[in-house]
């Protein structure tokens, strides 16, 4: 309910940062990737025609998308792949069957020599999770690195490599399947950026023993 109850004020927020800050709307963080907030109706055209966007990922959930954002349909009218990966704000970070996923559809869409547009509400937490868990992938690097890597595409991101300590302290061995581990949280208090980044660091580590296997 606070995440509803929430939405609108903090989306208003962030519309007024870009503006008044350095912070932008979206970010390229390489070939394929694309890591922004909610796009609107109006950013269609250039997402499409500038950024060569034929795919994207919403990890939103059906009540934010409803006023501002394209319907799967009206991306589809556009030839634009769009999958959902309905994910709660606040409270949750993504499972492994949903990163899974997001990664197998960056990974298609970037194999077609296209970009993937990823977000969420404010392209900081939930899609750069599964940001993370793509560049964990595409580059065998460590959570660390690859927050480093889009701290430095993104310079108002969210995740302090300070905050997130060492992939060693992971409450499970590396070694353990996925299918055993559900890295969905419990707790119904408000994620601080410490919770953040240890629930990408999970996230990530799930991705990083499938890739060992799967890619």
């Amino acid at each position: 309910m606070f995440a509803r109850i929430s939405f609108y004020p903090t989306l208003l927020y962030n519309v007024l940062m870009e503006k008044v800050s350095n912070r932008n709307w979206y970010d390229r963080i390489d070939e394929t990737v694309i890591l922004g907030a909610l796009p609107f109706r109006s950013m269609t055209d250039q997402l499409i025609n500038e950024e060569n966007v034929r795919g994207v990922v919403s990890m939103n959930e059906d009540y934010e998308l409803y006023l501002f954002a394209n319907t799967s349909d009206e991306w589809k009218s556009k030839n634009v792949e769009f999958l959902q990966l309905s994910t709660r704000d606040i409270f949750e970070a993504p499972c492994q069957s949903k990163l899974i996923q997001g990664v197998d559809f960056i990974r298609k869409i970037g194999d077609a020599k296209h970009s993937v547009y990823v977000h969420c509400k404010a392209g900081r937490t939930r899609s750069a999770t599964l940001v993370g868990c793509y560049l964990m992938s595409k580059h065998g690097w460590t959570p660390e690195e690859a927050v480093e890597f889009m701290r430095q595409k993104k310079s108002t991101h969210p995740f302090a490599l300070d905050s997130m300590g060492s992939s060693s302290h992971l409450p499970y061995d590396s070694g353990e399947r996925l299918s055993e581990r559900k890295f969905v949280r419990k707790s119904r208090r408000p994620l601080g950026l410490s919770d953040s980044a240890i629930l990408f660091q999970q996230s990530c580590n799930s991705i990083k023993c499938l890739s060992n296997c799967s890619y």
